[in-house]
């Protein structure tokens, strides 16, 4: 299974791990502030779950780990925004949009610029 798993394109493995890693982070936060008893105890053990989810796709992408990293902060910012929607209903607002648009270009240069 891992064999296949390393298969997948990395930009794919990224995505499913910032989609994992938000959604975790979600959910935590979703049971410090919402919940209580088993119910929050029951979400604590999801959120864990999605995080140790997360640091597994991550390291599967057969890449540089300083380079994947890159990639990984720009897409991280993306999707963050995207479940922070989702599950909050929380529209980003132009600074937020603004310093987004940095994170992600200094994703992709950290990423792909080849040093000559």
């Amino acid at each position: 299974m891992l064999k296949t798993l390393q298969t997948i394109h990395p930009l794919i493995l990224l995505l499913i791990a910032t989609t994992l890693e938000a959604c975790g982070d979600a959910v935590v936060r979703s049971a410090i502030y919402h919940h209580s008893g088993l119910i929050r105890l029951g979400l604590f053990l999801t959120g864990a779950l999605l995080l140790f989810c997360y640091g597994s796709f991550l390291n599967l992408a057969p890449l540089e780990f300083g380079r994947v990293i890159g990639l990984y902060i720009a897409t991280l910012f993306v999707v963050w925004q995207i479940i922070n929607f989702i599950a909050f209903r929380s529209v980003p607002t132009l600074p937020i949009l603004v310093g987004g648009a940095f994170i992600v270009a200094g994703g992709t240069i950290v990423s792909f610029w080849r040093a000559g």
